[in-house]
Order: C-alpha cells, then sequence, then structure tokens
C-alpha cells in the first residue's frame, strides 16, 4: 500500500512515530546484536556536565558523536558505544548552595558535609536523568542503560590508580605557591575556570622612602590591598633608571623612577619641573633598602625590603614594580630568587587575618579606599586615580579572584610535554588543524597543572600524611583495608573517607588523609581508561 505525501511536514508527529517505531521493534538493540562479531570500534563519550538541561552545544555535540557511530556501525563496526556524565565539581556545588540557602563553607559544614554531599548527589543524579531523556529525544542511539558516571565508586578508584601512578613516576607534588583563588568558594582554580571582564580598580603610585636618604622609590599598583604583604621592588636590571627632582607651587621632592616616565610621573604628581640627577641602570639600584608601608611581623629576610631585579618589569608607569610574594605568581618566583618568604595574611574567605591588625577581619576586594585614605594620611601616596582593565572573577559564582599562596598539590606536567607532543603527532585529527594548532600549541604552553580544590563535592585526594612527613597515596580500595575505618563498599567521597586512617610506618603515628577533593577536570580527564574499569 503506497502512503499518500503529507500536504505540511509535521516534524513533531513524524519524530513520535519514529520513535515508537525504534522502541516497539527495538532497533537499537537488535541493530548491536547483528554488529555484536564485527571488528571493535573503540569510541569515548567526552562527558557532558550535570547542571542543567542540555543545551544547543551539548544537543550539536551528541549529534555529531551520533552521526560517527552511525556512520562506522553502518559499515559493519561493533561499537563500544557508552555514553558518560560528569558529575562532580564546583559548579553543582554552587547550584546545591543556592537551592539549599548556603552561602559559604562555614555554613556548609554547619549544615553537615555528609548531608551537603547527600544533596550534591541527588542533584547531580536527577539532571542525569533529564539529560538523558532529552539525548533520547534527539534520537541518540546510545548505551543510556549502562552510561559512565564519575560520583561511582569504580570510577573514583580509577582516578585514584592514575594519581598513584603519577606519584610513583615522581609527576605529582605538594608545594606552597601562589594560585589563582575564588574568596566566596574559598578554593583554588584552575585558569579554565576563570571568565574575564572590565573592572574599573584603583591606579596608584606609592612613595617608599630609601633608608638613609631623602628620596623615595616610586611604585605602580592597582591592588592597593596587597602592600601590606610587600616585601621587595622589583626593576628592570636593563632599564634607564633616574633620581629625579620633582618641582612646582607645592614644593618638591627626590624620587626614583625610570627615566622615560619622568615627564608622566610629573604631571601625575601635579608638578612643573623634572630634573634629573642622576642616571642608573636598574642593576644598580638592587639592594637598596626602603621603608615598608606597614610595619608587619612577617618571616625575617636578607631580602626584605629591599629593591631586586626582575626580567617581566615593563616600561610603563613608573618603571617600579610593588612585589608582594604572597600574592602573584611572579612576585612568589622573584621571592623565590632572594629567598623571600610568601607573606600572605589573607584567609580562604579573602579577608585579612589578624596578621595585618590594622584591617583585620575586612574583606580584601573591599579596603582599596581604607587603604588610600592611610597612604595620604601618611604622607605615601603620590597619585591616585582609576583604571578600566580586564579582571579574572569565578566561573561560577561571578566573583572576582585574588592571588593568594597556599599549599596545593600538582601534576607536573611540563615532565612529560615532549611525550604528549609525540603522541599528538602520532595521532590522526579530524580536522587537521585540531592537532597540529590547537592541542600542540596548548600542550606546548602547559604548565604544573593545580589538581587540589578546597571542597566537598568530588573525587577525595587519595594521599594521607603523617605530621612527621611521611606520604602515602593509595590506588586500590585494596589498600584500604590496612588502613582503620574503612569498610568493603563504603562510599568513599567526603566525608566518609576523611575518617579512614593508617599507622605511619615511619613514626608510628596516625596518618589523616588531605581534605582537598580532585579538580574536575581530572575527573572527565581519566575517562578514557576510567569508563572501562581500569586497572580491573
Amino acid at each position: 500500500m503506497i502512503t499518500p505525501i503529507r500536504a505540511n511536514y509535521d516534524a513533531k508527529s513524524i519524530e513520535k512515530g519514529i520513535q515508537e517505531y525504534w522502541k516497539a521493534e527495538h532497533a537499537y538493540e537488535k541493530t548491536r546484536e547483528a554488529r555484536k562479531d564485527g571488528k571493535k570500534f573503540y569510541f569515548v563519550d567526552g562527558p557532558p556536565y550535570t547542571t542543567g538541561a542540555i543545551h544547543l552545544g551539548t544537543a550539536m555535540n551528541k549529534t555529531v558523536k551520533d552521526i560517527l557511530i552511525r556512520y562506522w556501525s553502518m559499515n559493519g563496526y561493533n561499537i563500544r558505544d557508552q555514553p558518560g556524565f560528569d558529575m562532580h565539581g564546583l559548579p553543582i556545588e554552587v547550584k546545591v548552595e543556592k537551592n539549599i540557602g548556603v552561602h559559604s563553607k562555614k555554613d556548609i559544614e554547619e549544615l553537615g558535609i555528609d548531608k551537603f554531599v547527600n544533596t550534591c548527589k541527588e542533584f547531580a543524579i536527577g539532571l542525569r536523568e533529564d539529560m538523558t531523556e532529552q539525548f533520547k529525544q534527539l534520537g541518540v542511539w546510545m548505551d543510556w542503560d549502562n552510561p559512565y558516571q564519575t560520583i561511582k565508586l569504580d570510577y573514583i578508584e580509577s582516578a585514584w590508580w592514575t594519581l598513584q601512578r603519577a606519584y610513583e613516576k615522581g609527576l605529582l607534588k605538594d608545594s606552597s605557591r601562589v594560585v589563582t583563588w575564588c574568596p566566596r568558594c574559598e578554593t583554588a582554580l584552575a585558569e579554565a575556570e576563570i571568565e574575564y571582564w572590565d573592572e574599573t580598580d584603583p591606579s596608584i603610585m606609592v612613595r617608599f622612602p630609601i633608608k638613609g636618604d631623602n628620596a623615595s622609590l616610586l611604585i605602580w599598583t592597582t591592588t592597593p590591598w596587597t602592600l601590606a604583604a610587600n616585601m621587595a621592588v622589583a626593576v628592570h636590571p636593563d632599564f634607564d633608571y633616574a633620581r629625579v627632582r620633582m618641582s612646582g607651587e607645592k614644593g618638591s621632592e627626590e624620587l626614583i623612577i625610570l627615566e622615560s616616565q619622568a615627564d608622566y610621573v610629573m604631571q601625575k604628581g601635579g608638578y612643573e619641573k623634572c630634573e634629573v640627577l642622576k642616571r642608573m641602570k636598574g642593576q644598580e639600584l638592587e639592594g637598596i633598602a626602603y621603608e615598608p608601608v606597614f610595619n608587619l611581623d612577617v618571616p625575617p629576610a636578607e631580602w626584605n625590603y629591599k629593591v631586586v631585579t626582575a626580567t617581566y618589569v615593563e616600561q610603563d608607569n613608573t618603571g617600579l614594580v610593588h612585589t608582594a610574594p604572597g600574592h602573584g605568581p611572579d612576585d612568589y618566583e622573584t621571592g623565590k630568587r632572594y629567598g623571600i618568604p610568601p607573606f600572605c595574611p589573607v584567609a580562604e574567605n579573602g579577608r585579612y587575618t589578624d596578621e595585618f591588625p590594622l584591617m583585620v577581619g575586612k574583606k580584601v576586594k573591599t579596603v582599596h579606599d581604607d587603604v588610600i585614605k592611610y597612604l595620604d594620611e601618611n604622607g605615601r601616596l603620590y597619585n591616585s586615580s582609576k583604571i578600566k582593565h580586564r579582571y579574572g572573577h569565578c566561573w561560577r559564582c561571578k566573583s572576582p579572584i585574588i592571588y593568594r599562596n597556599t599549599r596545593q598539590w600538582f601534576v607536573e606536567v611540563p615532565k612529560v610535554k615532549d611525550e604528549m607532543l609525540a603522541e599528538i603527532d602520532r595521532a590522526k585529527w579530524v580536522p587537521d588543524w585540531a592537532g597540529s594548532t590547537r592541542e600542540k600549541n596548548w600542550v606546548e604552553g602547559a604548565r604544573d597543572w593545580c589538581i587540589s580544590r578546597q571542597r566537598y563535592w568530588g573525587i577525595p585526594m587519595p594521599v594521607w600524611e603523617c605530621e612527621c612527613g611521611e606520604k602515602k597515596v593509595v590506588g586500590q580500595y585494596e589498600e584500604l583495608k590496612a588502613g582503620e575505618g574503612y569498610t568493603d563498599g563504603m562510599d568513599t567521597h567526603r566525608p566518609w573517607i576523611d575518617g579512614v586512617t593508617f599507622k605511619c610506618p615511619k613514626c608510628g603515628k596516625t596518618m589523616h588523609r588531605v581534605p582537598d577533593v580532585l579538580d574536575v577536570w581530572f575527573d572527565s580527564g581519566v575517562a578514557a581508561w576510567a569508563s572501562l574499569g581500569y586497572p580491573h
């Protein structure tokens, strides 16, 4: 019987009919059965994130994958078509916080980490179920009854195994470094977790009086709040600097600045005349001592409050850079070269600690006016204006980030960079530029990966430590049986895994788990083998 052509194309009714036909005839199951003896084709689904309904990008991504799977299936291949879901991480935590009305880590811990984590789990599972139905409605054929889920115990174990292998190869290290930090979420962030947009901030020039001299070093900064952590002033060793006398109706003063910026600095200070008294290279300034802005109890070091050299200093503003090793990656490295400790009087919540008594308890991003007022009242403020510039924000809560020195765990990617580049060259990429430019450029610029996060809903770091310094990295659940507090099949999320301890083989004291969880990007990064249940 010939079915008459429809006068109008009704997409909804046609789609419904096809879906019902596939279901009634078990079309997916029959197709897979027909291909079971074919040559195996391994496909890994990069997992979508379970924070809401699928969006156009997710829909397009799955549609392209569906086309690929169908193509190879129609060519007789037995396709491994397991879908995956990325179900941990800060984005889910932030959604749950809003749903249950908590606003900080303190609130979460008062509620109970167990209750918060269970709520995150329920939230993620509910959205995974919703997304599955939405993908089915798109007509995507995958093994929807058996998805891999990053929250499953076997998946967590595979991630642990990966980290243990990294530790054995000398690629997993802990270190105190300056990292990007969200004061609202109270955790370290990766560069990929930061969004940038324009912000208006103070732009100030500050006098640092030279000890035993009537001249001042003149620095410039857009972060007045970091002046409490100032430990040095950086100059470029090869640039031309000058000691100048600024003068005019308001009086006169002597400053050390970048010579090429003399007229600019003169105008900023409201002076009419600038006289060069002496010229010198930046290298000649090294070691000059100055009076700190705030007289704080900082860790002692030979190079505290002295001029240091750094090649990242640029030829703009005053040419002298306020250096706070506790609040800037470049500053930290400079401090490390000179043996200057990273002083960081800022807590996880972005408030000053009692190490800065003048403003203890205040949020650092709210004290600009207070700091500027203090500088002005104490004769340190040379100029104050505003600047519009790009500034980083947490990708989920949208709060401005800060930099602070904390202890974190890193995978030392540069050590395996050559191997990674070789694998990129060995693979066939479609289109070619995806590998030859995008992936290759990313790997060439890769630095140590900060994989630790100070949160709750994530794969727990499988690292146990003793106060004597001994460390233990667990790779499989079988190893937990040697400790106290473990039972077979227990949930290895926080807070339950936090109760598992070991006896230190070195000193006999108790080893506790590092409280951090893994960067959620690590979850999806191990999908190629974790989805297979590796290493079992």
